[in-house]
């Protein structure tokens, strides 16, 4: 158990210096996880509006790694970006293309099948279509992490797997503590953030532990 918070830091600690040195990214993932806070609120009363919700704020967390994050060999940290996706605990760059593919095909398969082979009553009108849009998003996005958790079961532990999943229900709080600062430093002009350089968030020696469980 004494292991745990080493393991949690150190997946938190490369998510944040591999994966998060664009400002714009971390701007965007400020806002992804006010969102996610919105979805989590919605999640019991309102499953339906809280898919719909959660893929807005994943689609806004993904913009930022696609399109702003640097690719290629990695200066500020000094490994490939092979190393960098070999050792990723969750969903590296070809994993998070195939979950949103299938996020995509779910309104085309609803359009071509409404009821989607009985699951869901005829639609009424187009509300009623995209909440069941918003339905099968929310089933993908759970699906997707508990396919990810089973996975990583198989391959690097139950540990790893079962710390993985809580950091990924707990990134919204911590990148709202993380990333507070990032709009204004995208405001100076500051694209890529240079402190990750010089960032240490505990022992070298837990670090390297955690990655070998």
């Amino acid at each position: 158990m004494s292991r745990l918070p080493d393991m949690l830091r150190t997946q938190r600690f490369d998510d944040y210096r591999f994966y998060h040195q664009s400002t714009v990214n971390q701007t965007l993932h400020l806002v992804s996880a006010v969102i996610f806070l919105g979805c989590y609120a919605l999640l019991f009363r309102d499953p339906a509006l809280a898919g719909l919700v959660g893929w807005l704020a994943m689609l806004t967390r993904q913009t930022g790694h696609f399109f702003f994050e640097p690719n290629g060999y990695d200066a500020l940290n000094d490994v490939s970006n092979e190393y960098k996706e070999a050792v990723k605990v969750g969903y590296n760059q070809t994993r998070k293309i195939i979950l949103l593919l299938i996020w995509g095909s779910a309104p085309v398969a609803l359009y071509i099948e409404p009821t989607l082979f009985g699951l869901f009553a005829p639609p009424a009108d187009r509300f009623d279509f995209i909440r069941h849009v918003g339905a099968v998003w929310l089933a993908i996005g759970i699906g997707g992490g508990l396919a990810r958790m089973l996975q990583l079961f198989a391959t690097r532990g139950v540990t790893t797997g079962l710390v993985w999943v809580f950091k990924v229900l707990t990134d919204p709080f911590h990148n709202i503590a993380l990333y507070w600062n990032s709009p204004f430093k995208l405001l100076r002009g500051e694209l890529i953030d240079r402190s990750i350089a010089d960032a240490n968030w505990g022992d070298e020696d837990a670090e390297e532990a955690a990655h070998s469980a």
